[in-house]
């Protein structure tokens, strides 16, 4: 049985682009699931803040924000936001950036360790993202994020006192450390097995592509590796 591919995704759950490629990446993944010799792939989620300077609680719609932060015209950002709108769609995904809440992710960010810890990373992953995007709610709070924690099956208490002693603080800072390392300026960024990097909310096709060919070749090299072995047997 060959060791199963690693995906590492670097994403901010306020990042519009991010829960698109999340989203294609998991039906490139449905994809080659229905292969006869099916890649084996590790998914992991970590933590970049796009905007580390935000408030936890923004005065303003996104529309201000992106005018303020970016210096664009206001009906150049609600084009922008529109087009963001129309490829979420596409995706299966309902943005509603008149109900959005724009705030500081670092507090979200440190509830994603912590779900890491307890095996419920990609659950609450979701839930974060979803949150913040088609439903509105505040996901930079620690009351409102310990109540989404819940319905993805968190203790309340566990989660709270995660957040209020930053545990998971220094989790959050290595994997920004190592976003520089790799030269990450945006995302979403994926790195497979430690050595490919897609960048951006790629189709389906190119995650589908890349495992395909990576998993070959990795049944190649195990081919490779009994003939050898069987050769030096005999």
């Amino acid at each position: 049985m060959s060791e199963p591919i690693s995906i590492d995704i670097w994403s901010d759950i306020a990042c519009p682009w991010c829960y698109i490629g999340k989203r294609n990446l998991e039906k490139g993944l449905e994809a080659v699931a229905g292969d006869d010799d099916a890649p084996q792939v590790n998914v992991t989620f970590h933590s970049f803040e796009l905007s580390p300077d935000t408030p936890v609680d923004f005065d303003g719609d996104e529309i201000d924000f992106l005018a303020g932060h970016k210096g664009m015209p206001r009906d150049q950002v609600e084009q922008m936001l529109a087009n963001v709108t129309g490829v979420a769609e596409k995706a299966g995904l309902q943005y509603r950036f008149d109900l959005l809440q724009h705030t500081n992710t670092v507090k979200a960010h440190e509830l994603l360790h912590f779900a890491k810890a307890q095996g419920l990373q990609h659950e609450l992953e979701e839930r974060l993202m979803s949150a913040y995007f088609t439903e509105g709610k505040h996901v930079g709070r620690i009351d409102d994020l310990v109540a989404l924690a819940v319905e993805v099956g968190l203790d309340a208490d566990a989660a709270r006192e995660a957040l209020e002693t930053e545990q998971y603080l220094p989790a959050v800072r290595q994997d920004q450390a190592q976003a520089r390392a790799y030269g990450i300026q945006g995302v979403p960024f994926f790195v497979i097995d430690g050595q490919y990097g897609i960048s951006g909310a790629q189709p389906p096709a190119a995650f589908e592509n890349v495992l395909r060919d990576l998993w070959s070749k990795r049944g190649d090299a195990e081919l490779e590796g009994d003939a050898q072995a069987e050769a030096a047997a005999v």
